[in-house]
This record gives C-alpha cells, structure tokens and sequence, in this order.
C-alpha cells in the first residue's frame, strides 16, 4: 500500500456513504433522522469521552506535576478558543461550508443552505477530530502502516450514511476537509518523523476528546457550542506540555 492509502479510503467512505445515505434519506421521515442523529450524538459523547481520559495517561502524569494534566487541558482550550474566536475560525468554516453549497448545489437558499452548512461543518469536524484522525495519519506517514485509518474509514463511512440522511449532500463535502487535514498530517509524520512524546501526544488527545465532547452537544441539540474555534487548543496543547515539563 502507498503512503496516503487510508485517507485516500477515508475520503472514498465518506463520499459512498454519504451518497447511500443521499439516496435513502428520502424515505427516513423526520423522527427517525432526528433518533439517527441523536444516536450519533450519544456514540460522538462516547467516543470523546474517551479520548478525554487521556488526561490520566500514566506518560503525562508522571512527566508533570501532580494535577498539571487538567490545567495544560484547561489553558489550551482557553488560549485556544481566544485565538480561535478572533480569527473567527467557525464564521470561516461556514463561509467555507456556504461557498461549497454554492458550486455544488442549484441555488440553494435559506434552509437548504443552512442545512448544507450545518452538515459541512458538524461532519467535518467529527471526521476529523480526534486521536484516530491525529495517530493514524502521523502513523500512516511514519511508515507503521494504515490499519488506525482504516478501522476510521469503516466508522467514517456508516457516519456519513446517517448524516447525510440527516443533512443532505453537505455531508459529502466534508470530504474535502478529511483528504486536506488527514492528508496534511500524513506528509507532516513523513517529513518531522515521530516528533511528539507520548506526554504530549496524550495532551493533545485529551484537548481533542473535550471539543469533541462540544461536536456531541451540537448533534444533541443542548447547545450550539462554537467548536472550530476551539481548534487552536490542538497546537496549544503539545506547547503547554512542554512548558509544564520544563518546570517539572
């Protein structure tokens, strides 16, 4: 298998499930997209949670300070969301998400563009955040193979099925940013090799397990969270471990 084998199946996943779901999503009335979509919601929760506990991996409690693990956690989502609410990161991402509708669909408007949007952004962030999106590419480009991708493509795929029965063809779209993102972090483990310790790689995921835990609120209707601007705290966090290593 080439290097960028399973981003390149990630993006294939999500553009033939989101196409099965495009096709039945017609015959799933309002209950049942909204109990898929709810589902959805719950499992995401799970998920985030559970890379939200890498906040006691033994490799980063016992290269900081005692407690240290909740604040570098806490200080890249607050660093994070300030940078990423002045750049305006999720305003952007939803333009992004309104120029794509634009080009990909006849001349949608109101709702419609709002729903293509809506399945833009939520399907692209749970696409690609996370510590499969984050392991598995590094992996993949440090020649340790592409089975995390893959396993992320099966998931990916069954997702976009449901989303875009929900959300329509915006759900599609999102695989432009899986090949981008994905695709960008495989040539970074090509070109830096393995350059994040197992403390920071932990610190990351944590950071990662709690915006996702944002995406499962979005897809659960409790609160419109403004994720993507939480997306600084993914480069923040490995800097902060460090800095709280440096002072260990």
């Amino acid at each position: 298998m080439f290097v960028g084998f399973g981003t390149a199946t990630n993006v294939a996943t999500v553009v033939a499930g989101s196409g099965l779901g495009l096709l039945i999503g017609h015959r799933l009335n309002l209950r049942i997209r909204t109990t898929v979509t709810a589902a959805l919601g719950l499992v995401t929760l799970l998920i985030a949670a559970d890379a939200a506990m890498a906040v006691s991996d033994s490799a980063l409690v016992s290269a900081v300070d005692r407690g240290a693990p909740t604040l570098i956690v806490l200080g890249s989502l607050v660093i994070g969301g300030i940078i990423g609410s002045w750049a305006r990161l999720e305003d952007r991402l939803e333009e992004f998400g309104g120029w794509l509708q634009r080009r990909l669909t006849r001349g949608g408007v109101g709702a419609s563009r709002e729903r293509f949007i809506e399945g833009f952004v939520i399907s692209s962030l749970v696409f690609c955040i996370g510590p499969l999106t984050i392991l598995g590419s590094l992996n993949e480009g440090l020649g340790n193979g592409a089975d995390q991708l893959l396993l992320k493509a099966t998931l990916d795929g069954f997702a976009a099925l449901a989303f875009a029965a929900s959300f329509g063809i915006g759900v599609m779209a999102s695989a432009i940013s899986v090949a981008v993102i994905q695709g960008s972090l495989t040539v970074v483990g090509v070109l830096v090799g393995s350059f994040l310790p197992d403390a920071h790689l932990a610190a990351l995921t944590a950071t990662g397990g709690l915006i996702l835990i944002g995406v499962a609120f979005r897809l659960l209707d409790l609160k419109a969270i403004p994720v993507a601007d939480l997306l600084p705290a993914l480069v923040i966090a490995p800097v902060l471990c460090q800095l709280a290593i440096a002072m260990h």
